[in-house]
């Protein structure tokens, strides 16, 4: 099962859900986060950068890579890019890496993706994150599905066209991209890799994240349709890498949708994992999102994830989570080196709504911020 069709489908999932203008939680001890809206020209803003006071944005809906104006709008850097989604530039801002992927939307097959690394003197390198995965497929180690499936089990899944014991497929999907000292880290959604780039285009693995086993239960086996025989089942899930940050330790930090329908009737298993760059060894460090597309690290520590199917984005103090601020449609976060946090919202069709960015700041009193069409 292709599992980044769950993130290039993140447009069309937003079709029927009302993002009205952000609000905030009623209840706060402190002055409560309200975001304000930068900017309500885009569509799919699926990741921000920020640098050196520039607010940079990957719209995969208008395939193209921008920074924000101060009036609003978005200057365009390269046009032309179709499923733009991940954005980073270096320490010193002299290069500009970002994400691209063409998805057959038909079949949700992605036939190109890779990553662009803008320098100085206008050079430009372009990495097949696609022709790696097909030449090395690196997840083909891991085992997704069933382990020993009943027939009745089997019947199930094959009538509900959803595989029941595979290995690791040929799926590039280059979401997330972060600069990592003089090179890139790039989290591929399709392949459930971290891949490690140079400037010069050179590529190899750096993790295989480990599949996300889930218990199908009496009612999760109902609401899917499944008869009795699932119930009890334990499914292996893909993990489906979403971001991928720095942090002031050196380790990387990874969220992670859990594969298969990403909806509560399997529960809020998205997670955020600590990464060793060197060795790749993974493990969680926090758990229970509903909907892990994207993260931040606050200037004190704290994880900001954003949480898409759960309409908010939830903060990780010490191992626990909590809801910081709800933000209907969020997709994206992202902090500056001055602890200043930024999102970005997904744009709906029906009813109409553009995609934002917002800066989350804090006041005395809440001021509801406003969306113009």
């Amino acid at each position: 099962m292709r599992t980044s069709k769950i993130i290039a489908t993140a447009a069309a999932a937003a079709t029927g859900l009302l993002l009205i203008a952000p609000t905030v939680a009623s209840a706060h001890p402190k002055p409560a986060p309200t975001p304000v809206v930068k900017s309500n020209q885009l569509a799919a803003p699926f990741n921000l950068a920020l640098n050196h006071g520039n607010v940079y944005v990957a719209d995969g809906g208008l395939n193209l890579v921008g920074k924000l104006k101060r009036d609003g709008s978005i200057k365009t850097i390269a046009a032309d890019q179709p499923g733009a989604s991940g954005v980073a530039t270096s320490k010193d801002g002299r290069y500009l890496a970002f994400t691209s992927t063409v998805t057959n939307e038909d079949t949700f097959e992605n036939t190109a993706s890779g990553l662009n690394i803008w320098g100085p003197k206008g050079k430009r390198v372009h990495v097949d994150t696609l022709a790696y995965e097909t030449a090395k497929n690196p997840d083909k180690i891991n085992h997704y599905g069933i382990n020993n499936p009943s027939q009745c089990v089997i019947d199930a899944f094959t009538a509900a066209g959803f595989p029941y014991d595979y290995t690791g497929q040929i799926d590039s999907h280059a979401y997330s991209v972060t600069s990592f000292g003089s090179k890139w880290i790039v989290a591929d959604a399709g392949a459930n890799t971290l891949w490690k780039i140079d400037n010069k285009g050179n590529i190899r693995t750096l993790a295989v994240l480990p599949p996300q086993p889930t218990k199908i239960t009496a009612d999760m086996a109902k609401a899917l349709g499944f008869p009795d025989c699932v119930a009890g089942v334990t499914y292996n899930f893909e993990p489906v890498p979403t971001d991928v940050e720095v942090g002031k330790d050196g380790y990387l930090y990874v969220t992670t949708l859990p594969g298969g329908p990403e909806t509560p009737v399997l529960g809020a298993r998205g997670k955020l994992w600590k990464v060793n760059p060197y060795s790749g060894n993974a493990w969680v460090i926090a758990s229970g999102f509903l909907g892990a597309t994207n993260l931040a690290i606050g200037k004190h520590g704290e994880f900001y994830v954003s949480e898409f199917f759960g309409g908010d984005i939830a903060v990780v103090k010490h191992g626990k989570k909590s809801t910081y601020l709800t933000l209907p449609g969020v997709v994206a976060v992202e902090t500056s080196k001055s602890g200043e946090l930024w999102a970005a919202t997904l744009g709906n069709e029906d009813p109409p709504a553009p995609g934002t960015i917002v800066k989350i700041v804090h006041g005395k009193a809440y001021k509801q911020a406003t969306v113009k069409p």
